[in-house]
């Protein structure tokens, strides 16, 4: 009799290879995502251009977004389930970690992965208000009505807490990649392959890069469009 998915799913090895698959969608995602907003250095009107563009694709969007969700989802909870068997079987806290069958890759970041990934997930629900969700004026972009995007981004990073509360967190995203992206891969029947200590070695640089590149435009905001201090911006407010 040949398993259903649902069985599989069942199975320590099904959701470890869901959580792969859910974890690198997302991880693409991230790679897209940062792309666009990149578009916030390019001309005055690139990044609202972009969102609109993205805007414009209407009922493509929302299936996106839907999967997106959906994938988001499924990757916490699966997470979540995996992490709750482990301490079911081993309930003890060890002050010392052996890996078995060869070198380990355990750090710091590799057991903090259920707690990295809590924030990025209260994280993403305040990102979301913040800007999907935000109250926005309209202006004209080649003729067409448009949501001022960059002036709530801007807006929102000339605030101290939010500009290094955002960086913080994706210092935090940062070290939930470095190890998710290699053990996304390792759970893909990857683990004995020759390259396992370069996917390693790649998924650490990769998440470092994008944590940087996302940090840095809060931070950049911040100092050149606010670049007051911590006490002042905090008295002072600012209105979102």
């Amino acid at each position: 009799m040949k398993p259903t998915l649902w069985k599989a799913l069942q199975s320590q090895v099904g959701r470890k290879v869901l959580n792969a698959v859910t974890g690198i969608g997302l991880v693409v995602f991230v790679i897209l995502h940062l792309a666009g907003n990149l578009t916030l250095f390019g001309s005055a009107e690139a990044f609202n251009r972009y969102t609109l563009q993205l805007e414009s694709l209407g009922w493509f969007l929302y299936t996106t977004e839907f999967f997106l969700a959906l994938a988001f989802i499924l990757h916490a909870a699966v997470g979540i389930s995996i992490w709750r068997k482990r301490r079911r079987a081993r309930p003890e806290h060890y002050n010392t970690y052996r890996s078995r069958g060869g070198p380990s890759h355990m750090t710091w970041y590799s057991r903090s992965m259920i707690f990295s990934g809590i924030v990025l997930l209260v994280f993403l629900v305040i990102h979301l208000n913040d800007f999907k969700f935000a109250e926005t004026k309209t202006i004209m972009i080649d003729g067409e009505q448009a949501r001022d995007l960059k002036s709530v981004v801007i807006d929102t990073f000339v605030n101290p807490w939010h500009a290094f509360g955002y960086a913080f967190v994706m210092i935090v995203l940062g070290s939930h990649l470095a190890h998710g992206i290699w053990s996304s891969f390792t759970s893909l029947s990857l683990k004995r392959s020759p390259f396992t200590d370069k996917l390693y070695v790649a998924g650490v640089i990769l998440a470092i890069l994008l944590a940087l590149a996302f940090l840095f435009i809060p931070l950049y905001i911040y100092f050149t469009e606010g670049g007051g201090n911590l006490l002042t911006h905090s008295i002072k407010g600012v209105n979102l």
